[in-house]
């Protein structure tokens, strides 16, 4: 049986190792080689296993194979000693902390935890791991642990990861599809009207003069803005804590957002654009109001996935699964009087 994990590259520095051979498993058949083997040859580049297929060094049952070939149940891989690059031996000498997260339901085929703020859900961009690497490490036993979607550090709540390989991508094409229902809660300045209740506004990426990522809001004539909706409905109204009058005349707003496409920075954009941005947001907020909310004791944004809709990957039967708000949230949605600590 395949582990995705296997080790089978060899640090620069390490005595060349004997060819390997692999059995592919019934969770990979169908699949193209060249993904195969990007899955399964972690930390090598993409140009490099490319290089080994052309070259004829990876065989196939003892014959020659090309990128597109799809691998099947029992075929038997050859794979050459290949070298990891700097990167990936660094994560060899220093892998990530083992972490188990709270899971919020678990079977066979897939698993929801509850992501906590502050944790990015993979490695890369500066950060040198996150949920996913964590998570291998404290399951070692795991065959596979891959993640279904993505959710910003900053924001906390329900993350999906497979177990299997039919489920990542059953639960991959709903997503791509539309066909699941994600819904945030998110405070916001202000109060929210209450006839606001689509946002259908195209976003565009762009970099900043440090090369950071910003999103912005677009025209529909832009051709590099993407078709973005967001659904809002206010749950509730929160008078402003007595420190915080000034700065927050009209309190918070408690809202229930749910998006229709998946873009990045979608709700944060979308919300600030509509003059009501997210409570505690360093990219998209009110910086002062932000300063204000620290030492009133709110000290990360207040964006959760809260609730998720969607299809067993399996069986197709209706999930809801539900995240709920950490404890550092929970005063604020409720609305906060006492002082802070």
């Amino acid at each position: 049986m395949v582990c995705p994990r296997f080790p089978l590259s060899q640090p620069s520095n390490s005595p060349i190792a004997a060819v390997r051979h692999l059995t592919v498993d019934e969770e990979s058949a169908g699949q193209r080689l060249d993904n195969f083997l990007i899955r399964v040859l972690k930390g090598v580049p993409k140009t490099h296993i490319y290089r080994i297929i052309r070259s004829g060094e990876v065989r196939r049952n003892k014959g020659r194979v090309v990128a597109d070939d799809r691998v099947q149940t029992g075929d038997v891989l050859r794979i050459p000693p290949i070298r990891l690059s700097e990167r990936a031996e660094e994560k060899q000498r220093n892998p990530a902390p083992a972490r188990q997260f709270p899971v919020i339901f678990e079977d066979e085929a897939f698993l929801a935890i509850d992501k906590p703020a502050g944790v990015a859900v993979h490695g890369g961009s500066g950060v040198s791991f996150g949920v996913i690497e964590q998570m291998r490490q404290a399951r070692p036993d795991a065959k596979l642990l891959e993640l279904v979607h993505r959710l910003d550090r900053e924001t906390s709540g329900l993350l999906l990861i497979a177990k299997k390989k039919s489920a990542l991508k059953a639960l991959q094409d709903q997503f791509r599809e539309r066909e699941t229902g994600k819904t945030y809660l998110a405070l916001v300045k202000g109060a929210w009207p209450a006839r606001l209740k689509v946002l259908d506004q195209p976003l565009h990426k762009y970099l900043l003069a440090d090369g950071e990522r910003r999103v912005k809001v677009t025209t529909k004539d832009d051709p590099d803005g993407m078709h973005s909706v967001t659904l809002v409905k206010v749950a509730a109204r929160i008078p402003a804590p007595a420190a915080l009058a000034g700065a927050l005349p009209e309190g918070l707003s408690l809202l229930e957002v749910t998006i229709k496409t998946g873009r990045t920075h979608q709700i944060r954009v979308h919300l600030s654009s509509a003059g009501h941005p997210i409570a505690g947001d360093d990219k998209y907020g009110d910086f002062e109001l932000n300063r204000q909310l620290v030492r009133n004791g709110l000290k990360r944004m207040f964006l959760h996935a809260w609730r998720l809709r969607l299809s067993h990957p399996v069986t197709g039967s209706p999930i809801e699964l539900h995240a709920e708000l950490p404890d550092e949230l929970r005063l604020w949605s409720a609305g906060r009087s006492e002082k802070a600590d």
